[in-house]
C-alpha cells in the first residue's frame, strides 16, 4: 500500500513538474512581448540571419536527407559485421515493414488532421502564432514535443495494457539503424507529439518546428545507432565536462541502449528509466535516468519468442501463432512489481512489463 501510494505520490509531483515546463517558454515569449511594449509585428517567423543559410539544407534534410542518413549509417553498421547472426528473416521482416510503413501510412494521416480537422476543430486560428520569434517557437516546439513523447513513451512502459504496443521495439536483440523505427503500428500513428506539433505548426510555428524536427530525428538516431559515438568523450579525459553536459542533455548511446537492455541487474542496463528521446535532461529532471558511460552486454526482452512480423507489427488486429507469445490469444500483462506477489494459475499467459 505504501508503495502504490509513494508511486502515486511521485507521480503527481513528476505531472506538476511537467506543466511548469511546459510553461517556461510560454512565460518567456509572453516577458518578450511585454518587454517589446506589446508591439506585434505581421510576423517575426523567420530565421535569425547567421541561421538563414541552413534552411534549405533543413528543409532537404526533413525530406530526404534523414531517410540517406539512416541508410547510409545502417549500410556502415553492417560492413561492420555489427548484424552478423542476428538480422535473420523474422527480425529482417518486421525491422523492414516497420521502416517503410509509417513513411507510407503517416504523411495522408498527417495531411487530413492538418487540413482537415485542426480548421474544424480551431476554425479561424490558423498562423496565430505568427508574431512569435523563431527561438520563441523553437524552444516551444522544442519542450513541447519531447516532454510529450517522454510521457508517452514513459507511460508505455508502466501501464501493462499499453506496453504490448511498445514491446515490439524492445523485442529486438541488437541496436542499430535496423531497429530504430521498429515500433507496433498503433503505437506509431498515436504518437501524441506529432499531433501536437501539427497543431503548432497550423498556428503559424512551421519554420521552427522544421528545425526541431531535423535536430530531434538526428539524435534519436544517432542514440539507436550500434556505433557508440560517444565513447571518446568517456575515454579522454580532457572531454570529460563536455561529457557530463552531454549525456545529461540529450540521449547517447550508451544511456539508450541502457533502456534496451534485457536486464537491469547488471548495473548497466535501465529499462526502467532513461525515456528521454531528444532531452535525456527529462530523466535527469524526473529522476528516472542512469548514466554509467557502460554498454549493456545484451539487448531486448526475456519474454521475446520470435514472434511473427504481422503479429509485431499489427497486434491486436493479428495475434502470435507462437506457442507461450505474450502476443498470442488470450495472454494477459501485469507489472513486474505485481507479478511477485499476484497468483498466477498459467504462466504461460502471463507477460512481466518492463516498468
Amino acid at each position: 500500500m505504501a508503495t502504490d501510494y509513494n508511486s502515486k505520490s511521485k507521480l503527481t509531483r513528476d505531472l506538476s513538474i511537467s506543466l511548469l515546463l511546459y510553461t517556461l517558454p510560454v512565460l518567456a515569449i509572453y516577458l518578450y512581448f511585454k518587454l517589446s511594449n506589446g508591439v506585434v509585428s505581421e510576423s517575426h517567423i523567420s530565421l535569425p540571419s547567421f541561421l538563414e543559410f541552413t534552411k534549405l539544407a533543413f528543409e532537404n534534410i526533413r525530406t530526404w536527407g534523414l531517410i540517406v542518413f539512416m541508410l547510409i549509417l545502417g549500410a556502415v553498421e553492417f560492413a561492420a559485421g555489427l548484424y552478423d547472426d542476428q538480422w535473420t528473416g523474422t527480425e529482417r521482416k518486421i525491422d523492414i515493414v516497420s521502416f517503410l510503413a509509417p513513411k507510407l501510412i503517416l504523411p495522408p494521416v498527417i495531411t487530413f488532421f492538418s487540413l482537415t480537422a485542426l480548421p474544424y476543430l480551431i476554425p479561424n486560428l490558423a498562423n496565430t502564432l505568427s508574431w512569435v520569434p523563431f527561438w520563441g517557437g523553437f524552444f516551444l516546439i522544442a519542450i513541447a514535443d519531447d516532454l510529450t513523447q517522454y510521457w508517452y513513451h514513459r507511460l508505455h512502459h508502466q501501464i501493462p495494457f499499453l506496453w504490448r504496443f511498445h514491446r515490439t521495439h524492445h523485442s529486438a536483440s541488437y541496436m542499430g539503424m535496423a531497429m530504430a523505427s521498429r515500433q507496433n503500428f498503433i503505437y506509431t500513428v498515436f504518437f501524441s507529439q506529432i499531433y501536437l506539433t501539427a497543431t503548432l505548426t497550423f498556428l503559424g510555428l512551421g519554420l521552427p518546428a522544421l528545425f526541431v524536427t531535423v535536430i530531434k530525428s538526428i539524435i534519436t538516431l544517432a542514440a539507436h545507432s550500434s556505433l557508440a559515438w560517444d565513447k571518446p568523450f568517456y575515454k579522454y579525459k580532457a572531454l570529460h565536462p563536455i561529457a557530463w553536459v552531454l549525456e545529461r542533455l540529450i540521449s547517447t548511446p550508451a544511456t539508450h541502449h541502457a533502456h534496451h537492455a534485457d536486464t537491469s541487474g547488471d548495473g548497466v542496463g535501465h529499462f526502467k528509466g532513461n525515456f528521454g528521446n531528444m532531452f535525456f535532461l527529462w530523466d535527469v529532471i524526473f529522476g528516472t535516468g542512469l548514466i554509467t558511460r557502460k554498454f549493456p552486454e545484451s539487448y531486448g526482452t526475456k519474454t521475446y519468442k520470435g514472434e511473427e512480423w504481422y503479429a509485431q507489427f499489427l497486434w491486436p488486429i493479428f495475434k502470435s501463432k507462437k506457442e507461450g507469445s505474450p502476443l498470442a490469444e488470450g495472454v494477459l500483462s501485469i507489472p513486474i512489481s505485481q507479478s511477485k506477489n499476484a497468483v498466477i494459475i498459467n504462466s504461460d499467459v502471463y507477460e512481466p512489463v518492463q516498468s
